[in-house]
């Protein structure tokens, strides 16, 4: 579905990935892993149009995608929920959910999906008309993945989204994640839990300073003697 092919792209002077290929299957969980500063978050920018690459191509679907605005790749199925939540505070949880969905026009499918959403975080339901803000972390972070849900994506990209929650809370996002994904749509996960990501993705890539220094099965990568000594604490 999705495939990376020889990606640098840079912050100015700064490079901040090297040469990185990388692939999403359709219907697919991988993770993508790395210490802060890895280069995580710049390929989800970099797939999400937000950065273009200064070499290689991204290519969706049979598209190449590299050189579209973001606008223009959410329409085609790609939608992703950022890295420290990003709610529109001013907003409430409905108004919130509806920006997800303002580039489609199938409207009747739209309210189908807002009655999906909810069933998938009832939490949601709950606080509907409540503003962003009056939420907890935990809720805002519910209501960034519902939101990028409301756009019906092929592939789903989610920027840590465990970071900062308790952890019955992050159980709860991760069993609606895995479910999403059951029902068709791909997963690309960066995750500051690397034991909780390896134990959802079918696959996974490590990049360190912004080359991709290991990939492999999930399950494997859970076993590597590097990764558990670097990444999983023993």
């Amino acid at each position: 579905m999705l495939r990376l092919t020889h990606v640098s792209a840079s912050y100015g002077r700064i490079e901040a990935l090297h040469d990185v290929s990388l692939e999403v299957p359709d219907g697919k969980i991988v993770a993508l892993l790395g210490a802060n500063g890895a280069g995580k978050t710049t390929t989800l920018r970099v797939i999400a149009g937000i950065l273009h690459p200064t070499r290689g191509s991204v290519v969706f679907d049979g598209r190449d995608i590299s050189r579209l605005e973001t606008e223009d790749i959410v329409p085609l199925g790609i939608a992703m929920s950022p890295e420290g939540r990003q709610v529109f505070t001013g907003l409430t949880v409905a108004e919130n959910l509806r920006m997800g969905s303002y580039a489609r026009r199938d409207r009747a499918a739209v309210e189908r999906d807002l009655e999906w959403v909810l069933t998938l975080f009832p939490r949601l339901k709950e606080r509907y008309s409540q503003v962003g803000a009056t939420l907890s972390g935990g809720e805002q972070q519910m209501l960034a993945i519902a939101r990028a849900l409301m756009a019906r994506p092929k592939l789903l990209l989610l920027d840590e989204p465990s970071l900062g929650l308790a952890p019955m809370v992050v159980r709860d996002i991760f069993a609606i994640i895995r479910k999403v994904n059951s029902e068709g749509t791909a997963v690309l996960l960066v995750e500051q839990n690397a034991n909780l990501a390896l134990r959802t993705a079918d696959y996974a890539y490590i990049l360190e300073t912004g080359r991709l220094a290991m990939e492999g099965p999930a399950a494997e990568l859970r076993q590597n003697p590097e990764v558990k000594r670097i990444y999983l604490g023993g």
